[in-house]
């Protein structure tokens, strides 16, 4: 099988449907051999209706309902642990993909065999490109990300636009991932002592630790219609668990102020 495809969805009845379906007629289209996995996490509005229907429809799609919501880690590595592709694909519930975003990436991996895990350009429904690619975290520029996430994007997207060259990350979010299923035999399963985040920045350090690169391909492009759930200064449950999780990774990774680097330049 050439590739899984891995979708969690949590109370996801508004993207769901748009999300599957491009991701179905994408791979349609691609003539790769494929299965989808889609894990709700205990969805409370109608997303199982919607999931349903979508598999009475798709046999390649398959269906795991949870109880309750049991965070990003545990629930991706159970869909990890069935996905039986050469290469695995992750990605958010309102994400959107187009025709040959699978192809394009897959080619890319298989050209670069140093290359451990590629993420396309992800962009916004308004057009604006998503800071979904960034230097390691540490707590001053959390904050700043925090503060001034918007006003960031607003400036350096007009310069990215310009960038249409393959380049290395530090880590790119688990919106939209690709990589080959062997990394894992390398890396591991995702933390599953982070609930929610970050083990998107726990995943890549591990990556680049085992010698393997990170890539974003700007020419391949997917809309993010991002739900930002631990966004804002509205304290809930996602952004207690993001702050316990960002306290943990600086512990297991032994860093503040100066974070790990592996690569030598952008």
């Amino acid at each position: 099988m050439d590739l899984s495809v891995i979708v969690l969805t949590w109370n996801s009845e508004k993207y769901a449907q748009r999300c599957l379906a491009s991701v179905l007629h994408s791979l349609e289209l691609s003539r790769l051999d494929y299965q989808v996995e889609v894990v709700d996490n205990g969805s409370t509005d109608g997303t199982r209706l919607v999931l349903e229907g979508l598999a009475s429809l798709h046999p390649r799609l398959a269906l795991q309902f949870l109880p309750e919501n049991l965070g990003t880690t545990l629930p991706r590595n159970l869909a990890l642990k069935r996905a039986s592709g050469r290469n695995i694909c992750i990605l958010d519930s309102d994400v959107e993909v187009g025709e040959g975003v699978f192809t394009d990436l897959i080619r890319y991996l298989e050209s670069h065999p140093d290359v451990g895990l590629v993420v396309p350009r992800i962009r916004y429904p308004s057009g604006l490109i998503q800071k979904s690619c960034d230097s390691f975290p540490t707590l001053q520029r959390k904050l700043n990300r925090l503060l001034r996430l918007r006003a960031i994007e607003a400036r350096e997207s007009p310069s990215q636009e310009e960038v249409t060259g393959t380049f290395p990350v530090d880590y790119a979010i688990s919106a939209f991932w690709l990589f080959p299923s062997r990394l894992l035999d390398r890396v591991g399963m995702l933390d599953e002592r982070i609930f929610y985040s970050p083990e998107d920045v726990d995943f890549c350090i591990r990556v680049w630790r085992q010698g393997y690169q990170i890539h974003c391909v700007p020419t391949v492009a997917v809309v993010h219609h991002t739900q930002e759930i631990s966004r804002g200064w509205r304290l809930n449950k996602a952004k207690i668990s993001h702050v316990r999780g960002l306290a943990y990774l600086f512990v297991k990774h032994r860093y503040l102020f100066k974070a790990p680097r592996f690569r030598r330049e952008y």
